[in-house]
């Protein structure tokens, strides 16, 4: 596979000596700007279909008129909570 470049990236000194701060033993800068990259684009892809399923969500109790009271929802996810910390 042929490999493509992402434009240069001009930053202030600081945030580049911030980056070379954090780098883990054989890491090079390159590397961690990719793999930060990549880690944003999953980011937002997640994000993406969050509002999706959100959306969709929405879309289906207006068309059922079927609706979840809030107080409700919180209760249950205390009781998760809950129940995960006792475990």
């Amino acid at each position: 596979m042929k490999t493509a470049t992402i434009p240069s990236l001009r930053v202030d000194p600081e945030l580049r000596q911030a980056a070379e701060n954090v780098l883990r033993k054989g890491e090079s800068l390159s590397s961690f700007v990719e793999q930060s990259l990549r880690a944003n684009i999953e980011r937002r892809r997640l994000q993406q279909q969050f509002i999706d399923r959100g959306l969709a969500a929405r879309e289906e109790a207006r068309r059922t008129g079927e609706y979840v009271i809030a107080e409700d929802v919180l209760r249950e996810l205390d009781a998760m909570l809950n129940a995960a910390k006792t475990r």
